[in-house]
């Protein structure tokens, strides 16, 4: 029997859009293979949903978001909008959304596929085989800890960020990071700041704690400074990482230069609960978007990438909705469009022509409808 999955698409601004048309094509194929349907509803954020509606999140977006399945972002932000205050700025719709539907675990894979081994300013040697997966904690830290202000007397400006966190935020995205190695090649990595942050010596503990219950999973801490370092010259070593939220942004960006680009980078967001809604059976609900920006600079031209994105979708078959067979068959037809050499311009090998954002995405879908 069919199902059908509600799914809140919001775009938001720059290549955003054009990404999530793409994804949104091959989730439909992906899903006819595999007997479900999807029903798409629109809604915005960011920069978008401040030019229509003054605000970077509406209430009336929001509550869509809590009725779906599952959210697909695409980007949010651009210079036109940087004027405006940090709290009424595009990213801060975002920051809102992940708060209110309790997204508490960023999951960023990163794979290097064998015919792009060769697009990474790396050498080949070294990021071959390279397969990971940062697990990102979302919601506390420097990003949501208070104080956060600026001040300026008599004797200057400063400011204050606040790092906090508790343990049972700790234990339950460390615990989320074995549940996966289980899945993956039983191996994790706790990233933290020991030596120096207190917070950082609770994460440890906490961490060590949670790995007593997973004996069959190797299991290491990395201070987060030596370990930017072996992410570079030896990533082959990492299986799952797990980290607070602002070495979990960094981290991952710095590991898009092992995948080529970081316009190939997928993610999800989860909030660990299962979708009661519309009576699926889904294992937990997220939100889901490529890790790249909104690239103002070339909206509207047809040069993003939507691998990102359709991996994205990938995710969302896999995480949300249960259909892992569908899921494997949008990763294996990315990766027979990439070894035929049909890329974008940020992975183009040399001497062939770019294809352009609707080009890759139909080459994708093509080998999805075999």
């Amino acid at each position: 029997m069919s199902k059908t999955f509600k799914i809140l698409r919001l775009a938001g601004d720059g290549v955003g859009p054009e990404v999530i048309d793409e994804a949104c094509a091959v989730l439909e194929v992906a899903g006819g293979n595999a007997g479900a349907g999807f029903e798409f509803e629109d809604g915005l954020i960011g920069g978008a949903a401040i030019d229509a509606h003054g605000v970077p999140l509406s209430a009336e977006d929001l509550e869509k978001a809590k009725n779906a399945d599952a959210v697909f972002l695409g980007a949010v932000g651009g210079p036109k909008w940087d004027h405006l205050p940090k709290e009424t700025r595009p990213e801060s719709g975002l920051l809102g959304l992940r708060k209110e539907l309790g997204l508490f675990a960023n999951l960023r894979p990163v794979k290097v596929f064998d015919a792009l081994a060769s697009a990474s300013p790396l050498k080949d040697d070294i990021v071959r085989g390279a397969d990971l997966m940062v697990v990102r904690e979302l919601t506390g830290g420097l990003y949501f800890g208070q104080p956060s202000e600026r001040t300026q007397d008599a004797s200057g400006r400063s400011a204050v960020d606040t790092l906090p966190y508790h343990e049972a935020e700790i234990e339950r995205i460390v615990e989320l990071a074995f549940k996966l190695a289980r899945q993956r090649r039983n191996k994790v990595t706790s990233v933290d700041k020991a030596n120096v942050l207190n917070t950082s010596g609770l994460w440890r503990e906490v961490a060590t704690e949670v790995a007593g219950r997973y004996d069959d999973v190797e299991f290491e801490h990395a201070l987060v400074d030596s370990c930017a370092m072996a992410l570079i010259s030896r990533p082959t070593s990492f299986d799952v990482m797990v980290m607070e939220n602002l070495f979990g942004d960094i981290l991952s960006d710095e590991a898009a230069v092992l995948a080529g680009s970081l316009g190939m980078l997928p993610s999800a967001s989860l909030n660990g609960k299962a979708p009661t809604r519309r009576g699926t059976e889904a294992a937990l609900f997220g939100m889901y978007e490529p890790v790249h920006g909104s690239a103002p600079d070339i909206a509207g031209q047809g040069k993003s990438n939507p691998v990102g994105a359709i991996l994205s979708a990938s995710m969302m078959l896999r995480f949300s909705f249960g259909l892992d067979q569908a899921a494997d068959q949008v990763d294996q037809a990315v990766a027979d469009t990439l070894d035929a050499g049909i890329r974008t311009g940020d992975i183009a090998a040399g001497g062939t022509p770019p294809v352009s954002t609707s080009e890759l995405g139909a080459a994708i879908r093509d080998r999805l409808k075999g």
